[in-house]
């Protein structure tokens, strides 16, 4: 019998040609890989129209009829063959710009065809242009139902289809590989998840989700897999975590002493709001339980994260530990450091800086406090993560925007003390629940969903790029009144010169039209060194506009920034938008958010910008963003998707289904522990399974 591991090449109509296309352009290797290669899409070919009920709004349809004439018309690239088509309704044209002798040879007149394509409007007649036909035979009357004829859809390259490698051809690859398992294929569930969830067979599911009998049946495969999918990822994610609870016993930190009771009766700049409040009592729990805090806190920008961080690291060093505060960036963490030392005023705190650009002696003195504990909370870059940066007692970790930093960073920070270190995760990104479920389920999630008193919601308007006079005047407006601004241009990938060249114009023309103040530029091709000191200009007041990339986008707190333009707002994902709107709006003044786009954009885009103008609530927008875009992008600017590929499960829309999936695993996990139960083996086993596959699991944390 095949086996699913069996490489691809060997299955019949493929080769070693088609096999290595297959490999560099899906990833499809083995046979396993292409039967869990599951359709986008299923075209129905169960029902006939009649063709006075087509119309060009439709997708793809079928209808029966005899071809009473054909002409060939046109000239060079203009010549087509124009086929009338009958029924007992009306009349519809098929087109063939290419194939028309094929079609003359083998099509006839007064005969029964099913026609099958998607119908148009061209010159005032409906038509369907490159047909897919099928003549009837006349002892067995067509009935689409009897066929089950729900046809499947596959993604291909266009370099797979110029090798004949199109849908079509991935469906009879496919169809091949199902003639060869003549037996069922094994089941890769239990039975208790299997009967408990009321779900149809795992043989049942991939042949259908192939190949539908029916509609039921495509829906029902469809649940299936989709469960297993997230089931399996649910399962190494919460097994994972707990293997880690069992391995590091956290530090106990019992007490609340000198250094928080003073800091919060004496400095405490402003009352707690009730979200950090909340947070606050989570960790100080998790910081005394004895187990390993791992626990993410996400807050908008602006919502009083770095507060939080700032009393869990007293909570550490009123225990006789140390903390640390992990930023992506030099100027993110040099930011930090000014607004704790603000923060914690005269009181006996030691807070040092780390970066690359912290050398020679002062470097050497630094790693020394550190070493004999008189540096009680250390700030920097990955630079802390060096081997030679060595603490008396690390107790808390904090890693802000965390998704700036990988997996085995993250991890460096953990041998940095005999036990490990209890771990505060942030970011100002909100992340919607199912992806955090996903992303971060091993993670203990704390929400930061209120502003503190006295900071005023950014006005957000959509303004055409064709009403540059207006964003100019309200511009001025504010800079008369001392404030700055400012105007990000989209930069998706570095190395697009023509995104470049409208930064570059964007800042001759904002030159030129505010010829009475400083005008600052930042992009990424600059040298860190040029960027940090072009964006603390800014933060000095120095320059009063700051044209922009997205760069600006985790940056510099600049109160009185209350401006920002969005050029090409289009460009961008809803996320993303609010992560740079939240760049104003830090201080006391009504700060606004003006998102600039072209006055020709689609309904969907026009969609997206009224979510922003319409809602300031980050965990609204990436729901939003979710829902329309998917979860490639959620990442900030990262750009560069999740850790996994989910092959038939959306977190958009399968939220109900992920639910049950973690439900079920935490099931799993409570009764079998030890993972001794032999009716869970079939378990084990898979998971073991997909582990080995291309997979990045161990990015799943």
């Amino acid at each position: 019998m095949i086996q699913r591991s069996q490489d691809i090449k060997y299955l019949q109509g493929v080769g070693p040609a088609r096999a290595d296309l297959l490999s560099k352009e899906l990833g499809i290797r083995t046979v396993g890989d292409l039967l869990t290669y599951y359709p986008y899409k299923y075209v129905d070919k169960t029902h006939i129209y009649k063709i006075r009920e087509i119309d060009a709004s439709m997708p793809y349809v079928q209808v029966m009829g005899q071809i009473l004439s054909a002409d060939v018309v046109g000239e060079g690239r203009g010549k087509r063959l124009v086929a009338r088509l009958v029924d007992d309704t009306g009349v519809i044209e098929l087109v063939w710009f290419q194939g028309i002798k094929y079609a003359l040879k083998n099509y006839d007149f007064n005969v029964p065809y099913v026609v099958f394509g998607k119908p148009t409007v061209y010159g005032g007649r409906l038509n369907i242009a490159h047909p897919e036909i099928e003549k009837v035979d006349p002892s067995r009357p067509f009935d689409g139902e009897s066929k089950n004829r729900y046809v499947p859809s596959y993604n291909t390259s266009e370099k797979m289809k110029r090798s004949g490698l199109n849908s079509g051809a991935m469906m009879k690859l496919t169809s091949k590989l199902f003639e060869l398992f003549d037996s069922p294929f094994p089941e890769t569930l239990n039975t208790y998840l299997v009967e408990h969830y009321h779900l149809i067979s795992y043989d049942e599911a991939i042949r259908n989700i192939h190949f539908p009998q029916s509609a039921e049946l495509l829906r029902k495969a469809q649940v299936r897999l989709k469960f297993e999918e997230l089931f399996y990822v649910q399962l190494n994610i919460l097994r994972y975590a707990r293997d880690r609870m069992r391995k590091y016993r956290g530090i106990v930190f019992p007490k609340i002493g000198d250094a928080f009771n003073g800091f919060y009766h004496h400095h405490l700049p402003f009352e707690l709001t009730g979200a950090q409040k909340r947070v606050l009592k989570e960790i100080r729990k998790d910081m005394g339980s004895g187990r390993q805090m791992n626990r993410l806190l996400q807050g908008d920008v602006g919502s009083g994260k770095t507060l939080v961080a700032l009393m869990s690291a007293l909570i550490a060093i009123d225990n006789h530990s140390q903390a640390c505060i992990m930023a992506p960036t030099e100027i993110l963490a040099e930011q930090h450091l000014q607004t704790l030392r603000q923060f914690l005023g005269d009181m006996p705190i030691r807070v040092e800086l780390l970066t690359g650009n912290v050398k020679g002696k002062k470097r050497e003195t630094i790693l020394r406090d550190l070493k004999n504990g008189s540096v009680h909370i250390l700030v920097g870059t990955h630079a802390v993560i060096e081997d030679n940066v060595v603490f008396m007692r690390l107790g808390l970790a904090v890693i802000d925007e965390q998704h700036r930093f990988g997996v085995a960073q993250r991890a460096k920070m953990w041998q940095k003390n005999n036990v490990p270190p209890h771990v505060l995760v942030m970011t100002a990104t909100p992340i919607p629940r199912t992806l955090a479920m996903t992303l971060y389920g091993d993670l203990d999630v704390s929400v930061i969903d209120e502003l503190p008193p006295g900071r005023k919601p950014i006005y957000t308007v959509h303004m055409f790029d064709n009403h540059r006079d207006n964003i100019y005047r309200k511009l001025r407006m504010e800079l008369e009144q001392g404030r700055q601004v400012y105007i990000v241009y989209p930069l998706i990938q570095e190395s697009e010169k023509m995104d470049l060249k409208n930064l570059e114009d964007g800042y001759v023309q904002v030159c030129r039209h505010f010829p009475d103040y400083k005008v600052g530029k930042v992009h990424g091709k600059m040298k860190p060194a040029e960027k940090d000191a072009e964006m603390q200009r800014f933060a000095s007041g120095e320059t009063q506009i700051l044209v922009a990339t997205t760069v600006i986008e985790v940056g510099v707190n600049v109160p009185n920034a209350s401006v920002m333009v969005i050029e090409n707002a289009e460009r961008f994902g809803l996320s993303q938008l609010h992560q740079l709107r939240g760049r104003v709006g830090r201080g006391a003044d009504q700060s606004y958010c003006i998102l600039v786009t072209n006055y020709e954009i689609g309904t969907e885009t026009r969609k997206r910008i009224q979510i922003m103008v319409d809602s300031t609530d980050g965990f609204e927008i990436a729901e939003a963003d979710l829902r329309l875009r998917g979860p490639g992008d959620l990442e900030g600017t990262q750009q560069s998707g999740m850790a996994f590929d989910l092959k038939i499960a959306n977190l958009a829309s399968d939220g109900q289904i992920l639910t049950l999936a973690r439900e079920a695993a935490t099931t799993i996990l409570d009764n079998d522990p030890d993972e001794r139960n032999p009716q869970n083996d079939i378990l084990w086993r898979r998971l073991q399974e997909l582990r080995r596959t291309n997979i990045n699991w161990g990015a799943i944390s």
